[in-house]
């Protein structure tokens, strides 16, 4: 696309109160943004924008979308619009798709089977790890792991990908020049080598909570299927997942302990008609069809650094009374009959083969001893 014409569609995008539906009303209308904007204040009338809008209209290049030219012309970055080839045909198919996409790293990746990977920004240590062994397990297959590059679930998925030497994508709730949290700047740099950030919002945007809601709906417009780890009833997990159903698109959701409040959100998913998934290969069931050819799966994953020290039987015992929910000391003294001295020492062994993790008021819980398979 030519430069006049880009700046045209960033024109129309950074007009004040044209959302996605009223910038396809509008080239409905007159077929183009250039149109747009020679139709003067005669083509925002009847669009209903406002004073404000029509003004802005015809200004001479405004400094945000002159802004936005200046990113795009770094190494790197890229500017889709609905016009460019190279801009992922699923997202089309949503309603009211972004008029514009902000790339950083390679665009062709937002059209390869993606699946995006959702869940608590604040997980169990066994809900990170079951989200990092299945992105890892998928990636490795050939599916790109999509997330949204938060704290918790985001954040493991993202990592599972990078792991296996697979790509992942990060759709961000920000300007393209921008990463949230900050602490993950290192992880969107290694992303964007594996992959690509995207946005529909300009450069220069902050985190703002309504931002979130339109990064969800990109997530589960560019992937065929959305994978729900561990989340509340409430949750911006929940509407990813709902977008994805709207979009008939698959959902996918991991049961857990009915004593774990993250998991009743995936269990409503499952009541509502998500597939219940207990191996990474349930997935595959469902969406393997769309893998290239040249993705054959991989060779028994080799045994984990738990298996290489097999317990003794005591240590098996106490890892059967321990169950998959959290489960204080004493708990485990009752159901074993071993001295709390035994099971203390046995415990902290334990956290460092990986095999369980501590968490907050003296409980214990067991971490997945396999591979996400």
């Amino acid at each position: 696309m030519d430069s006049s014409a880009l700046t045209a569609w960033l024109h129309l995008l950074h007009a004040p109160g044209v959302g996605p539906a009223t910038f396809m009303r509008l080239l409905q209308q007159h077929a183009t943004p250039q149109g747009v904007l020679a139709a003067g204040p005669s083509a925002g009338r009847p669009a209903g924008l406002s004073a404000t809008a029509i003004t802005f209209l015809q200004e001479e290049t405004p400094p945000g979308v002159q802004a936005d030219l200046d990113w795009a012309g770094r190494e790197g970055h890229h500017i889709l619009t609905l016009a460019d080839p190279r801009y992922p045909v699923r997202l089309k198919d949503i309603p009211g798709p972004p008029p514009v996409l902000y790339v950083v790293g390679d665009p062709q990746v937002l059209s390869w089977p993606m699946l995006a990977v959702v869940g608590s920004r604040h997980p169990t240590p066994g809900g990170r790890e079951t989200a990092t062994a299945f992105s890892a397990h998928l990636a490795r297959r050939g599916l790109v792991i999509a997330s949204g590059l938060a704290k918790g679930i985001d954040a493991a998925a993202h990592e599972g990908a990078l792991a296996a030497h697979g790509l992942t994508v990060a759709v961000t709730g920000t300007g393209p020049d921008r990463i949230y949290p900050a602490a993950h700047r290192n992880l969107g740099h290694r992303i964007v080598a594996e992959g690509a950030m995207v946005t529909e919002l300009p450069t220069g945007t902050p985190a703002t909570p309504q931002n979130f809601p339109r990064r969800n709906r990109i997530l589960a417009g560019l992937a065929v299927g959305t994978l729900v780890v561990e989340a509340a009833t409430r949750s911006g997990s929940l509407i990813t997942a709902r977008l994805a159903a709207e979009q008939g698109r698959e959902v996918f959701a991991i049961p857990g302990s009915i004593h774990n409040p993250l998991a009743r959100g995936c269990h409503r998913l499952i009541r509502e008609g998500a597939k219940l998934v207990e191996t990474a290969d349930d997935i595959l069931e469902e969406l393997g069809e769309l893998l290239p050819p040249c993705s054959p799966a991989p060779a028994t994953d080799p045994p984990s650094a738990v298996a290489a020290t097999a317990p003794d039987g005591d240590h098996t015992r106490l890892l059967e009374a321990m169950g998959h929910d959290p489960v204080a000391v004493d708990q485990l003294v009752a159901r074993t009959r071993l001295t709390v001295s035994a099971v203390s020492s046995m415990l902290l062994l334990m956290e460092l083969r990986g095999q369980v993790a501590s968490l907050s008021g003296g409980r214990y819980v067991r971490l997945l001893s396999e591979s996400g398979k």
